[in-house]
């Protein structure tokens, strides 16, 4: 499938593409959506390149397959489940057809309950013992967890309601941290497991059940979960009133948009939250409308098919110049690499290419002053993205900014262009001479030629942001669809989950080792002896 594009690869791979960046190419190799610009012209795709990538979209059907993700078609193979968190932000759109029924009114339904809860959340007409809810708590794992607490951080300068703090890790320090900050009569804790059996965010609720009933006569008036077992909530005390439920077509990591965005909600209010929305309605309007060429997901999924399949780039390393989006990174880190993340296609067979590359990475501009070394002139390419606001939240340190935008473009800029020893000689050359004057030259030459992508945009506002993940989002179901694999499923998760729950009650000194093998069985006696 990649052939034609490798040996294009190959013409052109020793090729510097700062050379090709004439008065028109800035124009040509990018898109917009609204206000938001995708620039990929610091790579060292051309006319023929594009040509050859859209191609690849045209050959696996990624129109007939993303008109059957919207239509509510079951698009998760595997599972036998449609793929439609794009209706959690359908909000001014027609019907979603699920097996012959309309989802939207459920789906409409469940935001006004969200929205109604909320606001008396945030008003004080729903209180804790002790009074006004202070601090809201969210315990939950993965998405649960993620999309939540990276958007509530982003969205930190339109937070004007409780306390949000996150709780994901079934290490105890996790939870005992959260608990220290808050007071358990004005603390609302909200459970988000929808099968409420997730045995980390089940322990952690039981300990901050603990914890509550303490201080609380009613502890489970103070609780509400994010989940569609009804019977297990009742049974752990939450009012059916505190209770939203999600359909099984949508994943944990595409669930922001919904009950899991909850406590986004309670910070920000139902107007911001809903803005939230529109932003990703937008992009999906834009990925249904927008020929390929001039089509922010495709475009951004194309460049990261050439990056990884085409060019064997194996990370890709997200860099938002927004501080605010400083948990962007790790959130798509689950995004990408749990939905393509896969070793076989749709039909079982073995892949014959690599599937996702390792997607990690920091804000800048901490990022220069830790891993930026490697990046320049480390053996590897890295293909950076870039993310970067026009204009911060705080106008009055506006001159900070425009140092944060000039470091963004010149990160970008030196990654293009290098600079060769010719250069890196006169840099040095007041201070050294002969073959030492070369050795050290050496040490500062950067190779350059290595690619970037930028996202530039007005300012992080909720829209923005919604834009972003669902732009995000887009992508991964691009590249899912080229490489033919179900980027909606996440078998590779279970396989450590069943073994530790084989495994716990060895630790716990219960049950035999057994058949572990030894360097297995060799830990747990370190550990016991030890104090586990």
């Amino acid at each position: 499938m990649f052939d034609p594009l490798k040996a294009h690869h190959a013409k052109v791979k020793d090729r510097r593409f700062e050379t090709m960046l004439d008065a028109t190419r800035a124009a040509d190799f990018m898109a917009e959506a609204g206000d938001m610009r995708l620039d990929y012209a610091k790579t060292n795709i051309d006319v023929e390149g594009r040509g050859l990538l859209i191609d690849l979209l045209e050959k696996a059907d990624v129109a007939g397959r993303r008109d059957a993700m919207f239509a509510g078609s079951p698009i998760n193979e595997t599972e036998g489940r449609a793929v439609l968190h794009t209706a959690l932000r359908n909000l001014d759109g027609g019907p979603v057809m699920v097996d012959g029924k309309d989802v939207m009114p459920q789906v409409r339904e469940t935001l006004d309950r969200m929205e109604a809860f909320a606001e008396d959340v945030r008003s004080g007409a729903y209180q804790g013992q002790g009074g006004p809810i202070t601090d809201v708590i969210n315990i939950g794992i993965g998405g649960s967890d993620l999309g939540p607490a990276m958007a509530v951080k982003a969205l930190a300068p339109y937070h004007d309601g409780p306390r949000c703090h996150f709780v994901s890790n079934v290490d105890g320090a996790d939870i005992a941290g959260v608990l220290r900050q808050c007071d358990p009569t004005t603390t609302l804790v909200i459970v988000a497991s929808k099968t409420f059996t997730t045995i980390e965010t089940m322990t952690n609720a039981r300990t901050a059940l603990a914890w509550m009933s303490e201080s609380v006569d009613d502890t489970g008036a103070q609780f509400a979960a994010l989940s569609t077992a009804a019977d297990k909530t009742a049974a752990f005390g939450i009012d059916p009133s505190r209770v939203f439920g999600f359909a099984d077509w949508v994943g944990g990591r595409y669930s922001v948009w919904g009950p899991i965005g909850l406590s986004l909600m309670i910070g920000i209010g139902g107007a911001a939250f809903r803005a939230f929305l529109r932003g990703g309605q937008a992009m999906d309007r834009h990925f249904k409308a927008a020929e390929w060429k001039d089509n922010l997901p495709a475009m951004l999924a194309l460049v990261g098919i050439w990056h990884n399949q085409v060019c064997g780039h194996a990370t890709r390393a997200v860099l938002p110049y927004d501080n605010l989006l400083s948990r962007l990174p790790a959130y798509l880190q689950q995004l990408e690499m749990e939905s393509n993340g896969k070793g076989v296609s749709m039909d079982g067979a073995d892949l014959p290419y690599d599937s996702g590359p390792v997607v990690w990475g920091e804000p800048g501009t901490n990022g220069q002053h830790a891993f930026y070394q490697l990046i320049h002139q480390g053996t590897r390419v890295v293909p950076c993205e870039f993310l970067i606001a026009a204009r911060g939240h705080e106008d009055d340190l506006h001159h900070q900014h425009q140092l944060l935008v000039a470091n963004c473009l010149a990160q970008s800029e030196a990654l293009m262009r290098g600079r060769d020893l010719d250069e890196a000689r006169s840099k040095v050359a007041d201070s050294f001479e002969g073959d030492e004057l070369d050795r050290q030259a050496r040490h500062r030459v950067f190779k350059g030629n290595r690619p970037s992508v930028t996202i530039a945009y007005p300012l992080l506002t909720p829209e923005v942001l919604g834009q972003i993940i669902a732009l995000y989002e887009h992508r991964v179901f691009v590249e899912g669809a080229v490489l033919g694999i179900n980027s909606y499923d996440q078998w590779g998760v279970e396989l450590g989950k069943e073994l530790a729950t084989g495994l716990q009650p060895v630790i716990e000194g219960d049950a035999p080792v057994g058949d572990k093998d030894g360097s297995t069985a060799a830990l747990v006696g370190f550990l016991r002896r030890h104090g586990v």
